[in-house]
């Protein structure tokens, strides 16, 4: 499981509001922190980063495929909004930079240990992580093979071991929902 990476020749499904049938806005809002500092993993081409950048003070879009971060740019990047491209195994900001963070249909893509030790230390004390990504549990009639998604319990798993504090994990239809402290 992971490494899995969406193809930008096909950026044009990321951009579907039927999206928001799996992880909506207010969802998301609702257990973040409010204002302040968010950092969005996965980031792609901008879809959730630019529903919740009216939210927060500063968000950076983090993604690992530049060519994601190329049509964002060509689309339009919200001025609270700085795209960054790197490997999440080694984030490129300072001890407790953010006081959320949220990935959305993007932790099978490249979660690794080292990557979730990176996004505690980069999350300041207590902050918040909402992750939303398609389960190995779910159905399977959307998103990637079920072979490359992990389930509830192995996000659960995965983020103890990070050091997160698991609050809920939780396996839905054809999504996982986590919410984290570090």
């Amino acid at each position: 499981m992971g490494f899995h990476t969406f193809d930008p020749a096909e950026t044009d499904r990321l951009e579907q509001p039927t999206r928001f049938r799996f992880c909506s806005r207010e969802e998301l809002l609702q257990w973040l922190p409010g204002g302040g500092t968010l950092l969005d993993l996965g980031s792609g081409t901008g879809f959730y980063t630019d529903e919740l950048a009216p939210f927060f003070d500063r968000i950076v879009a983090f993604d690992l495929q530049p060519a994601m971060h190329r049509q964002y740019r060509e689309r339009g990047v919200p001025p609270a909004v700085r795209p960054v491209t790197g490997d999440a195994g080694t984030l490129p900001f300072a001890d407790g930079a953010f006081d959320g963070a949220v990935s959305t249909m993007t932790f099978h893509e490249s979660t690794t240990e080292e990557g979730l030790r990176e996004l505690s230390r980069v999350l300041a004390g207590g902050g918040t992580l909402v992750v939303v990504d398609w389960s190995a549990q779910g159905r399977g009639e959307s998103g990637p093979p079920r072979a490359e998604r992990f389930d509830a319990a192995d996000a659960r798993s995965m983020l103890d071991d990070a050091g997160f504090d698991v609050g809920i994990a939780a396996e839905r239809s054809e999504t996982l929902f986590v919410r984290a402290t570090a």
